[in-house]
């Protein structure tokens, strides 16, 4: 294999830098598909016979509707569409690396774009930003008045437990993520190089192993995914809790 675990082809823009070319292609190509996958969910709701594609959704709406109701209350409501377009998203960003023709064809876009750490930050950043605009919207300046609680010296620490919060949120997503796309290239680099321990091919009996690891790297991109929309509602409630 020519490519190399964690390189990034590179565009060098005037305005922004070095960005990662092949990450951003990747995440506008998902984009792509997204929207017509939700047209496609809303194209459903033109007929009065409820289906299961509506049915399917409607579930999912009604499962994280309640997670924001329980954490939240009447005022997690607005937040719904952002969590659920959230989780559904960074999904199918996990997902698209399961499809192997970044190396084979030799195309410019691949991977899971959450194997990069800009793209786990970003939106990691993205639900910080939200907490700190919905804290003072509700509370104005006075949100930041638990940093100083119960006493004043605490503020160091309750600033870092601030900021690591979103920071645990993308590293937990990145590395759970990277990991998967790690062991399917140490694997299908066991298979090129035709290994034998004696009379055992090692290569033969790893030819297998990419099959299991799509699955498991399938559920890991589920459950990560649900697991940073979690955490956000979690971190977003206590940021709004009565008592903040």
């Amino acid at each position: 294999m020519h490519e190399q675990i964690g390189e990034h082809a590179l565009w060098h823009l005037p305005v922004l830098g070095t960005v990662h070319s092949d990450t951003v292609l990747t995440t506008w190509i998902v984009m792509a598909l997204t929207l017509p996958l939700f047209a496609w969910i809303g194209a459903s709701y033109r007929s009065a016979f409820v289906n299961k594609r509506q049915t399917f959704f409607e579930g999912v709406i009604n499962y994280f509707a309640d997670l924001a109701y329980g954490s939240m209350g009447k005022q997690g409501e607005p937040y719904v569409p952002f969590f659920i377009a959230l989780v559904t998203f960074i999904f199918l960003l996990n997902e698209f690396g399961a499809f192997p023709f970044k190396e084979p064809m030799q195309l410019p876009f691949g991977g899971s774009p959450t194997a990069d750490l800009n793209t786990a930050a970003a939106y990691a950043v993205l639900v910080f930003v939200l907490i700190q605009a919905s804290g003072i919207r509700k509370s104005g300046l006075g949100f930041y008045k638990h940093l100083v609680q119960p006493y004043v010296p605490m503020v160091i620490i309750n600033v870092l437990e601030e900021i690591l919060r979103p920071t645990t949120l993308a590293l937990r997503l990145f590395f759970n993520i990277f990991i998967g796309e790690l062991l399917i290239f140490v694997i299908v680099s066991i298979i090129e190089a035709q290994i034998k321990i004696g009379s055992f091919n090692l290569s033969l009996a790893a030819s297998i192993m990419p099959f299991f690891l799509e699955i498991f790297n399938f559920l890991v991109g589920l459950l990560q995914a649900f697991v940073f929309g979690l955490l956000s509602i979690v971190y977003l409630s206590l940021a709004l809790a009565d008592d903040h």
